[in-house]
């Protein structure tokens, strides 16, 4: 019997139910863990409005309506059995054992449905499968803004420790003057040379140019072409310079936030990893969606040249329409693909983290030894109600035979009583005996009655005795709910 409840367990898991992981047997259920499997079961079989799967903490008013709301839904398909809200928030093993095997019954139902539908119910199931991927990433992105929050709270706090700047102010400064510097003997050296080559012109238009004249003016381009790469490489020097002492700079700054956080004592190394790499994670991520707008454009931008190139061109543009349909179905399986990647992803990672549990073949025998204990038990039962059935017309017979015989005897003894006195006494003894007979066959019967009930009373009390009825949470309950109700009445009076 244990093992065949851990079955309807794992059935339900199958059938996805999410049951947890300290709920071994029906036994171990809770009010809680059975509402949240009952509601999650009619959520998936979708015959009834949708229920929460889980118990409301803000009164008890509100479980008991859940709950009452969910026995109904649950009678709706079907289910014979005693169901109400004590059946929840008071659960006995055999109640919930019954309530489980129905749902087990009404997901395999479903299941069978979906199968013979097609890829209709596939799709369906894609859809809410989907639609939770969707609602836990938008939870991991939520999350992933408050660790950007608290990473910000971090940055502004290893902000306020900055380094004294006296010695980058300095550098700074003299670079600027350096460039100012170069600058000017750049801009001086041309302005030189332009008036010594007036002064020289000017001379020479009075007389003749001698080759002197010649010799001074090449040495002097001559000697500012070397000045001007002198210049050069002092001006790549400097900027080289520049970029050493930021790049110094900026290893200086890391290496005081990693002083000040191996130094902290409030938090250890790791935790500044995790949130660094936390971090990292984060502008990945953001890099891929810049990346993904950028992409998106410029294939926006392809896709009006294209339109715009093959706008006169009929056959041209039919070949353009054929290709978007193909990169729309190559998208669409990639899509599908990329999914079911996904899918298998958690799927793997779930399994890994099951436990190890039996073989499949001792499954199997066990699931085979219950349906041969089942089918022994039903070949027993339909044997006693042939029995039953027979002894029934056994009786029947023997009740009309009886009933013929004592029309007759008192038919006879009815004549001879007209006759004489003795036949009067014959005929009372007969009516007597007829009667005592009758009052002992009901006295029998009412005997019988009385021992099934008996019977069943003690089941019920065994029953009842089992149950993990708590008094003290009963009684919290009633006065929970009479609180509730004196509040609403003075509401009402207020009103």
């Amino acid at each position: 019997m244990e093992e065949s409840r851990e079955i309807l367990l794992k059935s339900l898991e199958n059938s996805g139910v999410c049951v947890l992981n300290d709920v071994s047997s029906v036994r171990d259920l809770t009010p809680a863990t059975l509402v949240s499997i009952c509601g999650q079961s009619l959520n998936l079989i979708g015959k009834t409005p949708p229920f929460p799967t889980s118990l409301p903490d803000s009164s008890v008013a509100d479980k008991f309506k859940l709950c009452t709301d969910i026995a109904s839904a649950i009678k709706s398909l079907g289910y014979l059995a005693d169901l109400s809200f004590h059946q929840f928030l008071y659960p006995s093993e055999e109640d919930s054992y019954k309530l489980v095997r129905f749902l087990v019954e009404r997901l395999s139902e479903l299941s069978e449905d979906i199968g013979k539908s097609g890829p209709k119910g596939v799709n369906d199931i894609r859809e809410v499968k989907e639609h939770s991927f969707e609602s836990n990433l938008e939870d991991h992105k939520t999350g992933d803004q408050g660790s950007d929050l608290c990473y910000d709270k971090v940055g502004a706090k290893l902000d306020k420790l900055t380094f004294n700047g006296k010695l980058p102010e300095l550098t700074n400064t003299n670079d600027e003057d350096a460039s100012v510097s170069t600058s000017a003997d750049a801009h001086l050296i041309p302005q030189k040379l332009d008036e010594n080559g007036v002064d020289h012109v000017s001379s020479s238009s009075t007389g003749e140019f001698n080759k002197g004249g010649q010799n001074s003016v090449l040495s002097r381009k001559h000697s500012t072409e070397k000045l001007q790469n002198q210049e050069k490489l002092l001006m790549e020097e400097v900027t080289a310079k520049a970029s050493e002492l930021k790049h110094l700079e900026e290893e200086l700054e890391l290496l005081k936030e990693a002083a000040d956080m191996a130094f902290d004592i409030h938090h250890p190394v790791e935790f500044y990893l995790a949130k660094l790499n936390e971090q990292v994670d984060v502008r990945k991520h953001h890099l891929g969606e810049l990346k993904e707008v950028v992409r998106k454009h410029l294939e926006e931008k392809k896709k009006s040249l294209e339109e715009s190139l093959y706008a006169n061109n009929s056959d041209a543009q039919e070949k353009l329409q054929k290709q978007k349909n193909l990169e729309l179905e190559k998208e669409s399986i990639l899509s599908a693909v990329q999914k079911r990647e996904e899918e298998l992803s958690k799927l793997s990672m779930d399994l890994a983290k099951q436990p190890k549990l039996e073989s499949r073949r001792s499954y199997i025998e066990r699931v085979k030894e219950i349906t041969k204990n089942s089918r022994k038990q039903e070949a027993d039962i339909e044997q006693i109600l042939k029995d039953t059935r027979e002894l029934q017309l056994e009786s029947n017979s023997i009740q009309e035979r009886l009933h013929r015989t004592y029309a007759v005897v008192a038919e006879m003894v009815f004549r001879e009583a007209k006759k004489d006195a003795v036949g009067k006494q014959a005929y009372r003894l007969l009516t007597s005996i007829h009667e005592t007979f009758e009052q002992i066959r009901e006295k029998i019967l009412a005997n019988d009655r009385i021992r099934r009930e008996v019977a069943e009373h003690e089941k019920k009390q065994m029953a009842m005795g089992s149950r993990s009825l708590n008094v003290e949470k009963l009684q919290a309950d009633l006065d929970a709910i009479m609180r509730e109700n004196e509040y609403l009445e003075k509401c009402l009076q207020d009103k």
